[in-house]
């Protein structure tokens, strides 16, 4: 295979059908969970996310009447909690198939808007693959990490966008920043993408002055498409948060939005941040640094929503790579939150085979670099926070290398005309 194919190439020329690796895919996660109940049982080190005995603890209280925030490190929407209490009534596995489920529902909705993207069913399915038989979504929804709910509801949510159903995705957009914080950073790239395109008029008045340009822009923004997506979107949002907030008080709002806004992980953490905020934990100024490690995340957020707008879906995916490469926290799972957009953009990246390799290498050993000092850290109890964070910054490097490769062999497609959303 020549190094001048690009690296989207290999999974769609897998030829297989959709019923088939959605099958083997179903099958692998089942056959996962119950190897989980044999470890837990077995072995000392737990197959079974820690979280998850969290999230089934406070679904306990919650079928007491009683609060979730009782069960310590319970930092979710009580929502979360609300759809577990099956594993109290019926098995504590229960919560594992429902992760497993939006595991796939998140391949579904990838094939789907593959489709909507001019793919043949055996080359969707085939970037499908790269999802479905991934052992880090496979092994992260089987040991009870709750994130396939976020990317099922971020995909559905951009799925119906795609299909101008711009209400519907708002309810599911609302639904999925209630459940988690990053998906919010999402809605100016989406409120662009709704935008009308500028008459001649206005393309005129733009070019003499600044005060032009933005009152034109502010115009457009109020179009009927982006004040629907703003209203239900928000409306959803704040219904959920009012209902909680009622129910369970400022302990809701504490636990479930400002706890991830303060957040400090000072051990396991590939944040380039971490070693900073571990010095400095007890001092005056912990507060201030936390809010201003947001600043770069910002700026850079803000030029890829203007820059990128018209292909949400890539711009979706630059936005979450950024906020979880320059997060003040940053773990495994948070990998996931762009992984499961990266085979909708893979057909558009033409990049060569051999680079793309040397990538997703460095990737991996980025992670093994600093993996160690942390085992170390951890388990034998030697200070090695210096190294922690020297391989954070190396592993910083490699995603910053990995993301700008992806956006110089991105090529975009020639616009169609564009879509009106009124």
């Amino acid at each position: 295979m020549g190094s001048s194919r690009h690296w989207g190439a290999w999974f769609p020329s897998l030829r297989v059908h959709p019923a088939g690796v959605f099958g083997v895919a179903f099958l692998a996660r089942v056959a996962l969970v119950f190897y989980g109940v044999l470890q837990d049982r077995t072995l000392r080190v737990k197959y079974t996310d820690i979280d998850y005995q969290v999230f089934t603890d406070a679904a306990r209280f919650v079928t007491q009447g009683r609060s979730p925030y009782l069960r310590a490190t319970y930092r979710y929407t009580p929502l979360l909690a609300w759809l577990l209490t099956p594993n109290v009534y019926l098995s504590e596995l229960f919560g594992k198939f429902l992760f497993i489920s939006c595991d796939l529902l998140t391949a579904f909705l990838l094939f789907r808007l593959l489709l909507l993207k001019g793919l043949q069913q055996p080359q969707a399915c085939g970037y499908c693959v790269f999802w479905l038989l991934n052992p880090l979504p496979m092994a992260v929804s089987s040991r009870g990490n709750a994130d396939s709910i976020v990317a099922s509801l971020v995909l559905m949510a951009l799925y119906l966008v795609e299909k101008r159903l711009i209400a519907c995705a708002a309810v599911f957009y609302g639904f999925a920043v209630h459940m988690k914080m990053y998906p919010v950073t999402y809605a100016l790239p989406i409120a662009l993408h709704l935008l009308p395109e500028r008459d001649n008029d206005e393309c005129h008045e733009s070019r003499h002055s600044f005060q032009a340009r933005l009152y034109a822009f502010l115009k457009r923004l109020c179009s009927r498409a982006v004040l629907i997506f703003i209203a239900v979107s928000g409306l959803t949002f704040f219904a959920l948060s009012f209902g909680f907030y009622r129910k369970y008080g400022w302990e809701f709002v504490e636990h479930t939005y400002l706890y991830h806004l303060t957040r400090r992980d000072i051990r396991h953490n590939f944040s380039p941040y971490f070693y900073m905020l571990y010095l400095t934990a007890e001092s005056k100024w912990s507060f201030p640094l936390g809010i201003v490690v947001f600043l770069p995340q910002f700026i850079l957020l803000l030029a890829v929503s203007f820059a990128y707008y018209r292909d949400l879906v890539f711009c979706c995916f630059l936005h979450t790579y950024i906020f979880v490469t320059f997060n003040k926290v940053c773990t495994s799972q948070y990998f996931l939150w762009y992984l499961c957009l990266l085979p909708l953009v893979m057909p558009l990246v033409r990049m060569p085979w051999k680079r793309a390799v040397v990538l997703l290498m460095l990737w991996f050993i980025g992670q093994a670099v600093w993996l160690a000092p942390a085992y170390v850290l951890e388990f034998q109890g030697r200070n090695t926070f210096l190294f922690i964070w020297l391989a954070g910054l190396f592993f910083l490097f490699i995603n910053c290398s990995v993301l700008i490769q992806i956006i110089s062999h991105y090529k975009e497609k020639r616009p169609r005309k564009r879509i009106k959303y009124d």
